[in-house]
């Protein structure tokens, strides 16, 4: 057990590496000319953004398409501690709101969100944000380890951050952008029949065309793009910002919590990540170009890397015993802290 536990200290040294870096080439599942659907973000407040596909482009020519961003990618990976095969690597943690359950490895903002911020948490968190900006993260590990793995930002209360240890995300290179058009006609002709009265007035025409009444043309819109560049899924585990992690002036505690806190990266970093991102947008490994996997170091230097991911879930199973995960608990979600937590925020505004 001790030489297992022991099996990456290496990588805890400060002479360790920086990071460890996978990059996965991708295609979608009908060929490399296939048409995929990237992600779609709203218009920015100045308007210099007005929604849409996120394609960067360069003075060259060249672009990058946004297919799946960072914190979807997180959100899209951390439900994987609710499954039995991990769920005893971390405390579950439920919250009761009216007649849903939900498990914080489900809440978009971790150990920050509302529906958690919001319960008989509270306090208990906010005591573990406290502690983390004065250098102690071992309380926050307690309640919610993979808000360190996939980091946080109490933003609302305490504005205790953690990094991302995990980051993944994937674009697409040089795309070219296609557009789509459709025509719904409805079943019969409701107002040549006199089903419906026929009418000049905007709301209701608009209200016939809603309820599939009328025809409805759709032209113009975002129809998806073909990446003649590429698609590539870069993941990165940061070994830098794991050993900044501590449990305070206790150097074997500070030891013992960044091993917990490697072991759940690694299994999370070797995970086979869900390439179903949207309709439109299912991807798959490319196999004529074999994925990367590397250790890279403070000078610059790469060395290959081949950590498979059950070896991974081993080595968190052995750090997380020895660790000792916190039981798992269901609280309640508490509508007078939410209401309170509006009121105080409105309150907080206004003194600006």
């Amino acid at each position: 057990m001790n030489d297992l536990v022991q099996k990456f200290d290496h990588w805890l040294e400060n002479s360790g590496p920086a990071a460890l870096v996978i990059r996965e080439k991708l295609m979608p599942v009908e060929g490399h000319d296939g048409v995929l659907f990237p992600a779609t973000f709203a218009a920015s407040e100045d308007k210099t953004f007005k929604g849409g596909y996120n394609i960067d482009e360069f003075p060259d020519g060249t672009n990058v398409c946004l297919i799946d961003s960072v914190g979807s990618q997180a959100n899209r990976i951390e439900p994987m501690f609710m499954s039995s095969e991990y769920a005893d690597l971390v405390p579950q943690v439920v919250v009761k709101a009216g007649t849903k359950r939900v498990n914080l490895l489900e809440a978009g903002h971790r150990a920050g969100d509302a529906i958690v911020r919001c319960s008989a948490l509270q306090q208990e968190l906010r005591e573990a944000f406290k502690a983390v900006q004065n250098g102690n993260a071992e309380l926050l590990a307690k309640i919610a380890p993979t808000s360190l793995v996939f980091g946080v930002w109490d933003s609302r209360d305490t504005q205790a951050k953690l990094p991302r240890l995990v980051d993944s995300k994937i674009r697409a290179f040089n795309v070219h952008k296609l557009t789509r058009s459709a025509q719904f006609n409805p079943a019969t002709d409701y107002l040549g029949q006199e089903l419906l009265e026929d009418t000049s007035d905007k709301k209701i025409k608009d209200a016939y065309a809603e309820r599939g009444f009328v025809h409805v043309p759709a032209t113009g819109t975002h129809g998806g793009v073909i990446a003649t560049g590429g698609i590539r899924r870069d993941a990165t585990l940061h070994l830098a910002a794991l050993r900044l992690l501590s449990a305070g002036p206790d150097k074997v505690k500070s030891k013992t919590l960044q091993r917990y806190i490697l072991g759940l990266a690694l299994t999370a970093f070797t995970s086979s990540a869900a390439r179903y991102l949207r309709q439109g947008c299912n991807l798959v490994r490319d196999l004529e170009k074999p994925l990367e996997f590397k250790v890279v170091f403070n000078d610059g230097s790469r060395e290959d890397a081949n950590l498979k991911h059950d070896e991974a879930l081993v080595y968190a199973e052995a750090v997380a015993k020895e660790y000792g995960v916190a039981p798992g608990r269901e609280v309640l979600f508490d509508i007078n802290l939410a209401k309170k937590d509006v009121t105080d925020s409105g309150s907080k505004k206004k003194a600006k």
